[in-house]
Order: C-alpha cells, then structure tokens, then sequence
C-alpha cells in the first residue's frame, strides 16, 4: 500500500467507526429508554423460553401436550427426586400470580425469597433474574396467553 492509499483509507475507517458507535449508542439507547414500561412481550418470551415455567407449571394431554385451558395453572409433576429430598409434587399455578402481589412476585424472581423469607422446595429454582426481566415476566403472568390460542396469534403479531 502507498502513502497516498494510507491517507485515503483512513477518513473510510474513521467514518466507519463513528457509524459503528452512532448506531451502537442510538440502538442502546433506545432499547434503555424503552425498557421504562413493562412489556409483557419479553416477559412471555422469558417465561417460555429462558425459564420453561410451563414445563411444570402447566397440564398436559395423555400424548404430552399442553392443555390449553391448563396454561401455567399449576399441575402434577411428571417426575420425583432419586433420593429422599424435600419436594413439590405438585406446581403452584401462576397464571395471574393468585398468591403474590407485584412487590412479592418482583422480589421472588430477583431474590429467590417468598414473602417471610420463605424458599421454594425443588425442583423450584431460585432464580435471581434483573429487575427489569421480573418487572416484564410479573406483566406476562398477570395475563398469560396460552399457545395455540385465538389470542396467541395477536400476542405473535406484536413479536
């Protein structure tokens, strides 16, 4: 490469790095201001597919299916510890958060801690998600839209 090939490509890297980091920041940006509301979106797709709550937490057909009118309803586990534990056999429904306010169900998916300072038994993790991600699963639980269902096509519009 020429000195004069140097001089010409340097304003292109320049130009490229000041794209890279407008786009950056404005992206960030915007993601961060929009983060001020809950969206329930992103609490579906945290509850669904980063925290698999319907793997216990709802029924399912004889084939292993998900009932519909069972979605996040609470159901029997289909599976035991190997040595003796304490244990749930049984997962608490959670559609509509029935036993815990906003406040209590914020602090139980950042925390891990019930009201009193109680704990899950397992197989219950304890999850320490951030603020932001409870305050979005906390808005999908309040009004959950079961797979398959005539609302679930609009809830995958909004995707």
């Amino acid at each position: 490469m020429n000195k004069h090939s140097k001089k010409t490509l340097i304003p292109f890297v320049a130009l490229g790095a000041a794209i890279s980091i407008a786009v950056g920041t404005t992206a960030c940006g915007t993601h961060a201001a929009s983060r001020g509301n809950a969206d329930p979106v992103r609490g579906r797709y945290l509850v669904e597919r980063v925290g698999m709550c319907q793997d216990c937490h709802s029924a399912r057909d004889q084939k292993g299916a998900f009932v519909p009118e069972g979605w996040l309803a609470g159901a029997p586990l289909p599976f035991a510890p190997t040595v003796p534990m304490p244990w749930v056999g049984v997962s608490k429904p959670i559609a509509g958060l029935p036993t815990l306010d906003d406040a209590q169900a914020m602090a139980f998916l950042t925390t891990g801690e019930l009201p009193g300072g109680r704990r899950a038994l397992p197989p219950m993790p304890e999850f320490r998600f951030s603020a932001e991600d409870a305050r979005d699963i906390v808005a999908y639980l309040r009004h959950p839209i079961a797979p398959g269902t005539p609302g679930d096509a609009a809830a995958a519009g909004a995707r």
